[in-house]
């Protein structure tokens, strides 16, 4: 409940009313890297095998990585093609998608420029920070940017149809819309 406040309080103190005219890609890029860094840890401290074998193993995973093809068995059920559960996938990877989306969207880009940053963002995701310890997953480089784009866009649209209300209303449904950019906007434009 604190934390709650907290966030609507640092709301309150920096709502931007609409997004920068010209896209700004910095803020996009900071946040992606920290939910990647966040959330690489994790992997490593909830699934310790692969995620955090040793070092000396990562040359021979990125190998694998970017020497195969991504990973696709369609003998698996649906959404879990990859081999991780259908949680992960749809509901991690969509929320993953939605926020790379949302924060682009929030400092300028167009919806097709939030599109090809979650697409390029994923890419990384599943390439650079993942591909140390699994291949990448056909799957998630399609459904993350593809979720991302409707998740992240309806966000996008709440964010925005609370520009003319009280400072009180936007700030509480700007904290539940997009808490995490609530909190980055103390220190950015967006």
């Amino acid at each position: 409940m604190l934390s709650a406040a907290i966030l609507v309080v640092a709301a309150a103190a920096v709502e931007p009313e609409v997004p920068p005219t010209e896209a700004l890609w910095v803020p996009p890029i900071v946040h992606a890297t920290g939910l990647f860094v966040v959330m690489r840890t994790t992997e490593a401290v909830l699934w310790p095998n692969p995620f955090a074998e040793s070092p000396r193993e990562w040359p021979r995973r990125w190998g694998e990585a970017f020497g195969k093809a991504p990973l696709f068995d369609t003998s698996r059920r649906a959404f879990e093609w990859d081999g991780d559960r259908w949680t992960i996938n749809v509901l991690g990877h969509g929320l993953l998608g939605s926020e790379l989306h949302l924060r682009a969207r929030t400092c300028g880009a167009s919806v097709v420029e939030a599109l090809l940053f979650t697409t390029a963002a994923s890419a990384a995701w599943e390439y650079v920070f993942e591909g140390n310890g699994v291949r990448p997953s056909a799957l998630d480089l399609v459904y993350t940017p593809l979720a991302g784009l409707v998740l992240g866009e309806a966000r996008f649209w709440a964010f925005r149809a609370v520009a003319g209300s009280s400072k009180t209303t936007r700030s509480v449904v700007r904290a539940i819309v997009d808490p995490l950019g609530q909190l980055e906007r103390l220190a950015s434009k967006c």
